[in-house]
């Protein structure tokens, strides 16, 4: 539908969105050290640390040659696992473009903290909506849908710069392609879409990010924000110009010269 190129938001209160980049760096790090171990260890990692539903709802029990964590960690872990560079490289740029100032809305902790809930939460719902599953979950959409609906929320008339069609350069507000973005996750979940994805997932995601930054996010950002609003404390009434006193000496009439006289100023 569309690709998410750049915004023209600016950081306000942190100095670099370093949780954010550390995210990406991360994935990219855990996706090249599964690709390069040959597919029978990318295998093995998925089977280990992907959420399998079945296993997760102990239905079904893994190999014990693929056990690697406690099942409830792979709420988590599937979330640092990708398919292949495409996988990777789509939602590391929805991360790149979007997370930093959702991370900068919430502070470094919380976004981490932000995140992680909204990767459980995808896993959670795709679990609820397909208990017995054996397919296992992996990726980073259930986290990068909770930081879509998040920004969302925050900065919808910021202008964002997408390709729509994958082709087309538009810079528009980031409400009208997140907007779509999130309907056509929605419609695709309901209509039962394609099964390589999981719709739920992301649908997980959206609604986690949506509760989570309402209750996560610094109180002095403002909801639903433009790209150059910052809240403004009001402490009370600006103060009253002082009067000037018989005793000042700036306070005394000026000495007429010619015809004129001194006058207030208006």
């Amino acid at each position: 539908m569309f690709i998410p190129l750049y915004d023209t938001n600016r950081l306000r209160h942190i100095k670099q969105q370093y949780v954010t980049i550390g995210l990406i760096a991360f994935n990219t790090l855990i996706y090249f050290a599964t690709a390069l171990g040959g597919e029978q260890f990318t295998n093995a990692a998925v089977l280990g640390l992907g959420f399998i539903p079945s296993v997760v709802h102990d239905s079904v029990e893994l190999a014990p040659q693929f056990v690697m964590i406690p099942e409830s960690l792979s709420y988590v872990t599937y979330s640092f696992l990708h398919a292949d560079i495409f996988h990777l490289g789509g939602n590391m740029l929805f991360l790149w473009v979007f997370g930093d100032n959702v991370e900068d809305a919430l502070g470094h902790i919380r976004f981490l903290i932000f995140y992680l809930l909204c990767a459980i939460a995808g896993a959670f719902f795709q679990g609820l909506i397909a208990w017995d599953s054996q397919v296992p979950l992996i990726g980073a959409s259930g986290a990068i849908a909770g930081v879509v609906a998040a920004y969302l929320i925050l900065y919808p008339r910021v202008k964002v710069w997408v390709l729509a069609f994958a082709r087309i350069p538009l810079r528009i507000p980031a409400f009208i392609p997140l907007i779509l973005w999130i309907l056509f996750q929605i419609v695709m979940f309901a209509a039962g879409g394609e099964d390589q994805i999981s719709w739920a997932c992301h649908v997980g995601g959206i609604i986690a990010g949506a509760v989570l930054v309402l209750i996560l996010r610094n109180r002095a950002v403002p909801l639903l924000a433009g790209p150059e609003e910052e809240t403004a404390l009001v402490v009370g009434p600006a103060p009253a110009a002082a009067e000037p006193t018989a005793s000042d000496p700036l306070a005394q009439p000026a000495p007429r010269w010619g015809r004129g006289s001194a006058s207030s100023p208006d």
